[in-house]
C-alpha cells in the first residue's frame, strides 16, 4: 500500500522557516523523482520544488527559488522541503508527490497535503 505522509506545516509569520517531511512507503522510494506541489485557495496547484531520483538535481520555482531548499533521505524513504523568508503568498496546502516514467506508463502518487499559513 503506498503511502505519502507529509508533515512540518503550520503557522509562520512572514521572514520565517519551516521544514516540511513527506515519508514515504510501498514502492521503492529511490527510483522515483521526488515534488514538492502548492494550492492556495481559488488556485490551480503548481509545482514547487523537485529533486530527481538518478543524479538528485533540484529545480525549483521562479517564486521560490533562492528561499526554498529540496533534499531527499533515500535511506529514510524521506523528502524533505526547507522553506525560509516566508512570504504570504506562500500561504498553501502543500503536497507531496512521486512520479516514476517506467516504458509503458507514468506512476503519481500523492499525499494528503500539510497545510501552510504565512501571517503576522
Amino acid at each position: 500500500q503506498v503511502q505519502l505522509v507529509e508533515s512540518g506545516g503550520g503557522l509562520v509569520q512572514p521572514g520565517g522557516s519551516l521544514r516540511l517531511s513527506c515519508a514515504a512507503s510501498g514502492f521503492i522510494f529511490s527510483k522515483y523523482a521526488m515534488s514538492w506541489y502548492r494550492q492556495a485557495p481559488g488556485k490551480e496547484r503548481e509545482l514547487v520544488a523537485t529533486v530527481t531520483s538518478t543524479s538528485g538535481s533540484t529545480k525549483f520555482a521562479d517564486s521560490v527559488k533562492g528561499r526554498f531548499t529540496i533534499s531527499r533521505d533515500n535511506a529514510k524513504n524521506t523528502v524533505y522541503l526547507q522553506m525560509n523568508s516566508l512570504k504570504p503568498e506562500d500561504t498553501a496546502v502543500y503536497y507531496c508527490n512521486a512520479h516514476f516514467k517506467a516504458l509503458l506508463r507514468e506512476y503519481d502518487y500523492w499525499g494528503q497535503g500539510t497545510q501552510v499559513t504565512v501571517s503576522s
